[in-house]
This record gives C-alpha cells, sequence and structure tokens, in this order.
C-alpha cells in the first residue's frame, strides 16, 4: 500500500472521475435502440435510471411500480453484470495508464493524482480532458471528471459538473465555490441532518462555515460537527490510497417491492451467503464479523452484526451465523416489506496468518470437521470455476429466482 500526502498540497491536482449512470449507459452503449429514450435498469426495483428517466423524477433504489408512474415510456432492462464489470475493468485499465496512482472507491468512480506529471503528461486539467477522451473513444461511456487540491472537493466538482463534463478548482477559488452549494454536498450529510440544520435557518455550506466547532458539535454531535466544520473549509488532508485492501466482501441482492414469504427470503440468503463466501476464499481470506443488511418497502435499512469466535472461510459457519440474525429480524420484515438483502463478511484477515485453534477436531464425529468443510467448500468452487455457476446448486435453490445482484462497494 503506498500513500501520497496531500495536506500541504497547493496544486489542484486530484481528480474524481465518475461515469455517468454507469449501468444504464453501458445498455444504452450496447443496443442503439436505447439511445436518447429513458431506461430503467431493473425491473422490481431500479438498480440505475438513464438521465433521460431521471429528468422524470426516477432515482436508483425506487420501486419500480413508481418509477413507471413517474415515466411511463420508460425502457424496463434486466441488469447485466458482467458487461458492468467488464467496462470497469477497461475504464480502470485507462485510469492506471494516467496514473499509478489510483484509487478506486466503486466500481464506476476513482481518485486519481496526477500531482508531479505535469512535465511528463500536462496540466491536471488537460489530462482530465485526455482521459474523457480515451473513456469515450476506447470504452464508449461518458464520464465526469473533478479537479480539485482535495478528494473532498474533487468529487464535489464532479457532482456539479455532471453529466459529461469537467470542472477544475483552482486552490484560489476553492471557498468562493464551495460555501453557495447546498449543505447536503458535504458528506455524511443525509435528509435528517439536511433537517436538523434547516431548522435553524442553515442551508448553504457557507453558513455551516461560519459556526463554530463547538455549536456544530453541540448541534449534530462530536464526530459529525467536526466533520461538517473541516469540510465547510476545505479542510480534507486524507491522501489517494493505492493498493488499498479491501476491509470487508459483501454481496447484496433486490428481489422487488411486496412481501416475501420467509421460504423466499431464506433462499435469497442462501444465495447470497454462497456467493459472499466463494469470493471470501477466492480473495485467500478469512473473517470474524458477519454482517446482515435489510432494506424494505419505504426505502429504510437496518444493519445487524455478529461477531463469530474465530475468522474463517467456511460457508455453513457463516450461514448459521447470518440465518440467527435474520430469524431475529423476522418481526420488522413481516411488518414492513422487504426489496432487498446483504450479506458481508467484515474484519478480513489472510487465510494463512490464522492458526488452528486447539484442541484441533478430530475425524469420526457426527458433524463434519473443520476440515471436512474446508474440502467441500474447496470442491463445490473448483466445480463451479470450471464449469459455471449453474453446474451445481442447493437443493432449496432449484426452480427459485434468487433476485438481481447489486454490485457491492469496496469499503
Amino acid at each position: 500500500m503506498s500513500r501520497v500526502e496531500n495536506a500541504d498540497r497547493r496544486e489542484a491536482s486530484i481528480l474524481h472521475a465518475d461515469l455517468d449512470s454507469f449501468y444504464a449507459s453501458v445498455e444504452q452503449r450496447d443496443d442503439p435502440a436505447l439511445r436518447g429514450r429513458p431506461v430503467l435498469v431493473g425491473g422490481g426495483v431500479v438498480l440505475a435510471a438513464s438521465y433521460e428517466a431521471k429528468a422524470y423524477g426516477v432515482r436508483g433504489a425506487m420501486g419500480g411500480v413508481q418509477a413507471r408512474r413517474l415515466c411511463p415510456h420508460a425502457v424496463v432492462v434486466p441488469p447485466r453484470f458482467e458487461a458492468y464489470t467488464e467496462a470497469s475493468r477497461a475504464v480502470f485499465q485507462i485510469f492506471e495508464d494516467v496514473t499509478p496512482l489510483v484509487e478506486g472507491i466503486s466500481i464506476d468512480e476513482a481518485f486519481l493524482d496526477v500531482g508531479g506529471l505535469r512535465r511528463l503528461s500536462g496540466a491536471p486539467a488537460e489530462i482530465g480532458m485526455r482521459l474523457r477522451t480515451r473513456v469515450r473513444e476506447e470504452v464508449g461511456l461518458a464520464i465526469t471528471v473533478g479537479i480539485a487540491r482535495t478528494k473532498f472537493l474533487a468529487k464535489v466538482a464532479s457532482r456539479v459538473a455532471k453529466p459529461d463534463g469537467l470542472l477544475l478548482v483552482p486552490p484560489e477559488t476553492e471557498l468562493e465555490f464551495l460555501h453557495p452549494l447546498p449543505v447536503n454536498a458535504l458528506w455524511g450529510v443525509g435528509p435528517v441532518t439536511t433537517a436538523k440544520l434547516a431548522e435553524r435557518g442553515i442551508t448553504t455550506v457557507g453558513e455551516v462555515a461560519t459556526l463554530a466547532p463547538e455549536a456544530l458539535t453541540a448541534m449534530l454531535g462530536p464526530a459529525a460537527g467536526r466533520q461538517l466544520f473541516a469540510l465547510s473549509h476545505n479542510l480534507d488532508p486524507r491522501p489517494v490510497v493505492v493498493g488499498r485492501r479491501r476491509r470487508s466482501i459483501g454481496s447484496q441482492s433486490a428481489f422487488g417491492r411486496g412481501r416475501r414469504i420467509p421460504a423466499e427470503v431464506d433462499a435469497l440468503t442462501i444465495a447470497i451467503v454462497d456467493r459472499v463466501m466463494r469470493r471470501v476464499r477466492a480473495a485467500h481470506r478469512v473473517g470474524r464479523t458477519v454482517v446482515l443488511r435489510l432494506r424494505f418497502d419505504d426505502f429504510t435499512s437496518v444493519t445487524r452484526s455478529h461477531t463469530l469466535p474465530a475468522p474463517t472461510d467456511d460457508t455453513a459457519t457463516v450461514l448459521a451465523a447470518v440465518q440467527a440474525l435474520l430469524a431475529a429480524a423476522r418481526p420488522v420484515i413481516a411488518e414492513r416489506g422487504l426489496t432487498l438483502v446483504g450479506v458481508s463478511v467484515a474484519d478480513l484477515d489472510d487465510a494463512d496468518a490464522v492458526q488452528l485453534a486447539l484442541p484441533l477436531p478430530r475425524s469420526g464425529t457426527e458433524t463434519p470437521t473443520a476440515g471436512e468443510a474446508g474440502a467441500l467448500d474447496a470442491t463445490l468452487d473448483a466445480v463451479r470455476e470450471r464449469f459455471g455457476r449453474a453446474a451445481i446448486d442447493r437443493a432449496v435453490l432449484l426452480g427459485r429466482s434468487t433476485g438481481f445482484e447489486v454490485p457491492k462497494l469496496p469499503d
């Protein structure tokens, strides 16, 4: 892992590159009949909407019924995650051609540090323009680039420049650019915090900046208050981090609005756990904390977690923990309806860094030993790797839909 310190950076040389309406744009790229038309990816729950659909008020995570009510002439297409992953890889290869200092923060966005490349590649704005041209010509997608002295402001700049734009914020105009923006331009300010600030007549970043840190912490709590004060003054010393290892591995699936019987939820959960644990083993990691995330009909969500006695990559162990968390959440699910289930394994470590606990399990017991369970997982992984995901599956999943996988952003 390498870091490039930018706390004292004097030049606006951090790029935030963000693909525009990524999933929907890939669909429009691959099907000319969809270009210029409102496109929704995912039917039960909208995973992504094209800008033509967003113009009607459609947004991601909205229920499909509501989205089609707002935009009845929208074209609904099923998600194709392999196509999105392939496009993401192609774009990230371009990022890494531009600079070795790339910090990916999701499947469709990254920070790039181009400080020190002026003699070799030109000014940051020139680098950003060439990057946008390459992504469009080589991958066929539009990308927006924000350029600033800090990661925070670069991301704000890209948001302002969307769609398909480029915006440079010179150091001498940072606060002039930032302060007129609404308070939700600050990281961590969602609807609840926006409402709290609005009750006190605070609606812009500049008005936040006039408050003393003590006033903000009294209003919002110590952590949020300090963060908002710092960001309102563009104080963000975080460097671009290269080669950061994941703190968790997870997956989540959406299956639309409406009541689900317990068997449907159980089947979806089992499929997600299988998927997650294959990825944990493929990364040669083990994890100790199991996290279950549920999202409901009203777009609210809850998260529950359980810490295991020891790190593991064993599917059965993690599945048992997830099922216990799910059982405890049954009353909430029955009351509020369920649209998405997510599972992740956190507190990761390298698989070869974990010692077996003593006493070692003995063969001949009724329950599988750790070695036997591991051998079964490895065999199933090998079969699926060679013959495809559908080559072998659990009996409980036969004939059942396991929803649309929604790619989980890296931590």
